[in-house]
């Protein structure tokens, strides 16, 4: 339960301590998972994927841990041919190809000698980085686009392989409220710290930070001078800087910007870490010792942020100061997507008091959070799918059944079943049931719809829709458990 797929067993317990001393911290350190790769010398700790972790980056994090100014000056010679092959299997086999167009089948046709020779490049110093082959893809709920970067397969593998050498270090340095896109934490570990957070300590207020695009507005010099931080390595520090210039292909026309990562690129979410790492992380914790007069939590998953606050002061002026610290480094704050709001376990009754309406909702990783109370009248968090992110989803079955009408009942209920199986597997939290059940009917109608115009004959009635449903789509059922009880095991007191 602790790790998805790939990842290996708890090799290392954090000993530093929480970054606030209170019993239910949002941002309690994390028990720290053995960064997967190889390097040269021999490999040791079998895990249950048969899988090996290097002794030599074992060594670099335990120093990361006990040195926390220390500059690591020595650390390609991580990058070995066995962590290049581990990075090249990790890879998605059907990923789109980049500029290169060269596919994952291509490259593992002659796998060992494109690995030797993209080794001694990579150590040469004559490796080059390709341009980022950049489309478009519509964001969920909306009629934008968000730009998506595909790096070609070498690009892919080598960043990759420094990503796991990186993240030996970064992740002793990363803190406890930090979860986007880090070994071992996810999405809904995020939302537990949330929502343990709101439920079982004093949070009234709730500051929902939205970053004006933060992947395409971050400074570059800023982000290597971070690096430069922990990273001594110039061979490092000159394979980022590759990443960074290699600029972008879109519609056949190169071009380079000065800020910046390209979005779908593997080092890009690690980068994006280790700048918000400095810029806000290491500072929202000086400010939450030195400014804050009560509780504050913070949580933070990659450019979404949530903080929550006991007095409302405090939030104003944190958000003040917020807004002044990512300006100069070259970020800003969205005017409309940033809100303050009254939020909490006591928030309904003060409202009443004051006249007003009930809390207002906000929205975290495709979940609407709302001040709700459970049948005995107690407050109780209530997490709900956001209504438009389930209408696109819908809108992509129906899409979908309507190229696909005519394939058998069979094929189509397999593909509906993978569908729903996957939407439940993330949104069958408690307090969800009703749009679990939602999504589940709508899914059944948008099928029946496509059965029915099969043929003008159509004799397919609802009840015998419900039996066709009833053998193909999973029931809705909560799966995962109250966010308390999975908080308190990976975060015992």
């Amino acid at each position: 339960m602790m790790h998805g797929p790939e990842k290996s067993d708890l090799a290392i317990v954090a000993t530093k301590p929480a970054n606030k001393a209170a019993p239910a911290a949002a941002e309690r350190v994390e028990q720290r998972a053995g960064t997967e790769g190889n390097a040269e010398q021999s490999r040791t700790q079998r895990t249950q994927r048969r899988a090996s972790v290097s002794p030599g980056l074992d060594r670099v994090r335990d120093a990361a841990r006990q040195r926390t100014k220390e500059k690591f000056t020595a650390l390609l010679h991580h990058v070995t041919v066995d962590l290049l092959r581990d990075a090249f299997l990790a890879l998605r086999r059907r990923a789109a190809p980049g500029v290169d167009g060269v596919t994952w089948q291509d490259y593992e046709a002659g796998l060992e000698g494109n690995l030797q020779e993209l080794h001694a490049r990579v150590h040469r110093g004559t490796y080059r980085a390709l341009p980022v082959r950049r489309k478009f893809i519509p964001k969920p709920g909306t009629n934008q686009q968000r730009p998506l970067g595909i790096a070609a397969l070498e690009d892919k593998i080598v960043q990759r392989a420094v990503v796991t050498v990186l993240n030996a270090i970064y992740e002793e340095d990363f803190l406890g409220f930090s979860y986007g896109f880090r070994p071992g934490q996810g999405q809904h570990d995020a939302l537990d710290a949330l929502s343990v957070a709101i439920s079982e300590t004093r949070v009234n207020w709730i500051l929902d930070a939205d970053i004006r695009s933060f992947f395409d507005g971050l400074s570059q010099d800023w982000l290597v001078r971070f690096l430069e931080h922990r990273i001594g390595d110039e061979r490092i520090v000159r394979l980022v800087r590759k990443w960074l210039k290699a600029g972008v292909l879109e519609d056949g026309e190169w071009g380079v910007s000065e800020t910046g990562t390209p979005q779908g690129a593997v080092i890009s979410p690690l980068l994006a870490n280790v700048y918000l790492h400095y810029v806000f992380d290491l500072w929202a914790l000086q400010w939450r010792r030195r400014e804050a007069t009560g509780n504050v939590i913070f949580v933070r998953y990659a450019d979404d942020i949530v903080a929550g606050f006991e007095h409302e002061a405090d939030a104003r002026r944190f958000w003040d100061a917020m807004r002044a610290r990512l300006e100069h480094f070259g970020l800003a704050l969205h005017k409309e997507k940033t809100r303050l709001l009254e939020f909490g376990r006591h928030a309904a009754a003060r409202r009443w008091r004051h006249g007003l309406g009930k809390p207002e909702t906000f929205n975290f990783l495709g979940f609407m959070f709302i001040c709700g109370k459970s049948r005995r009248g107690a407050f109780l968090l209530h997490r709900k799918t956001r209504g438009d992110r389930m209408r696109a989803r819908l809108r992509e079955i129906k899409v979908w059944l309507r190229l696909h009408m005519h394939d058998a009942i069979a094929d189509q209920g397999r593909w509906l079943r993978a569908v729903v199986r996957g939407f439940f597997a993330y949104h069958a939290v408690p307090t969800n049931s009703r749009a679990l059940g939602a999504f589940r009917y709508h899914v059944t109608k948008l099928w029946h719809r496509a059965l029915r115009r099969r043929s003008q004959k159509d004799g397919m009635t609802w009840d015998r829709m419900a039996k066709i449903a009833a053998e193909w789509l999973p029931s809705p059922r909560v799966l995962h458990p109250w966010p308390n009880q999975r908080f308190a095991v990976k975060h015992p007191r």
